[in-house]
């Protein structure tokens, strides 16, 4: 770790004077810290008390003139290797939710691409208030991981969940970002996530259960672990991780063009998206009137992306998703074969736990390569998705 930076925030919370503790532990372990205090956290805690802990200038001001050469928040954010908010208010959960930058901490924020970790600290209605936890959903969506507040007496006498985390716990969160593999780095990797929406007409769509959760939780993770990433998404409410470039679309043929456009030019595709596999033969012009009578619709077979990209592949690693109900080894294994991919990634998404709009997967990766398939086990999609890379990548390596 003696190379290491972490760029701490510390704002207006009376758990402010916990962060001289957390300083003095990442100091023992050999990480570099520099301190962003706000104008807020300044009434809890003196610039000169965490200048002294951590040996370096605390950054106040986002207009400073001491270091009048650089922008100094564009520095920091590019000198972090971690960067921590601890202890974190509501208030700059809100102003970090909304993408605000009205300050050196929230501007620094906004510009870094590090991984962001923060320690919330408040009391605890306004933890559990829903425009809190949805601030929080919101940053964790993006891909900034939270520490979790503790429970018990508060400062201001109520008691409950609230408290700043154990500086023994942030430390080692901090620690363990910091150990994060950046294996994939010079790699460029291609991630598509979400269903599909195929017109009727102007205001109906056919479309499937996919809520693009795999997809960009694989994007997010390979990003932090250094991979020039591209998200190609269908229509979904999530937002896109730290350090990815999203391409939006809409159609099937609107996913192909975007995967193909910029295929040559990746070292892998990862298909996680769910684009249709029929689409109606004919878009009518205006919205489609009911009559009384049933609706006929013509389908047609949409251009399979894999099987496309499968048939003019290099070098590139190709990965396929396999969300099946019935026959699942059967159809995984035909699917590699068929459509020339190097690995496949089969779930049975009939299961409650897995597959579409859940927060968890579990799967059986079969490899072009032989050798008996892989089981995951149940896990949260983000850990799926580090389980994913790490086979994928070891096999090629």
């Amino acid at each position: 770790m003696s190379k290491a930076t972490v760029v701490m925030g510390v704002t207006g919370s009376i758990a402010a004077y916990k962060a001289c503790d957390i300083i003095s532990a990442l100091k023992k372990q050999g990480v570099e810290v520099h301190v962003i205090l706000t104008a807020s956290g300044a009434r809890f805690i003196t610039p000169l008390a965490l200048e002294t802990v951590s040996g370096n200038a605390v950054v106040t001001d986002l207009f400073s003139r001491e270091t009048p050469w650089e922008v100094e928040h564009i520095a920091l954010a590019k000198r972090a290797d971690v960067f921590l908010i601890a202890p974190a208010t509501a208030n700059v959960l809100a102003k970090a939710a909304a993408g605000m930058a009205d300050d050196m901490l929230t501007s620094t924020l906004l510009a870094t691409l590090a991984p962001v970790l923060v320690a919330p600290a408040m009391n605890t209605n306004m933890y559990l208030h829903p425009a809190t936890q949805g601030n929080i959903g919101l940053l964790q969506a993006r891909g900034v991981r939270f520490i979790a507040p503790g429970s018990g007496p508060l400062a201001c006498g109520d008691e409950g969940v609230g408290r700043l985390a154990d500086v023994p716990d942030i430390v080692a969160a901090v620690l363990q970002a910091l150990a994060q593999k950046r294996d994939l780095c010079g790699k460029r990797i291609l991630v598509s996530a979400g269903p599909t929406q195929e017109r009727i007409d102007p205001v109906r769509y056919l479309t499937n259960r996919s809520s693009g959760k795999m997809g960009y939780a694989i994007a997010g993770a390979a990003a932090a672990r250094g991979a020039a990433v591209t998200l190609i998404s269908g229509a979904t409410n999530l937002s896109p991780p730290t350090g990815v470039e999203r391409v939006d679309v809409l159609s099937s043929a609107d996913m192909f063009a975007a995967v193909d456009v910029r295929f040559d030019g990746c070292d892998a595709l990862i298909m996680a998206a769910a684009p249709a596999d029929f689409t109606p033969r004919q878009t009518a012009e205006h919205k489609i009137k009911k009559n009384g009578e049933g609706l006929q619709l013509e389908l047609c077979a949409t251009q399979d992306i894999l099987a496309h990209m499968g048939a003019r592949k290099g070098k590139q690693v190709l990965v396929g998703f396999a969300a099946e109900t019935q026959d699942i080894a059967a159809n995984a294994q035909g699917k590699l074969k068929n459509k020339n991919l190097d690995f496949i990634a089969a779930n049975d998404v009939s299961g409650k736990d897995a597959g579409f709009a859940v927060d968890t997967n579990a799967v059986t990766l079969y490899s072009a390569g032989g050798g008996a398939p892989q089981q995951s086990g149940s896990m949260t999609k983000q850990a799926l998705a580090d389980w994913l890379l790490d086979r994928v990548f070891a096999e090629r390596s």
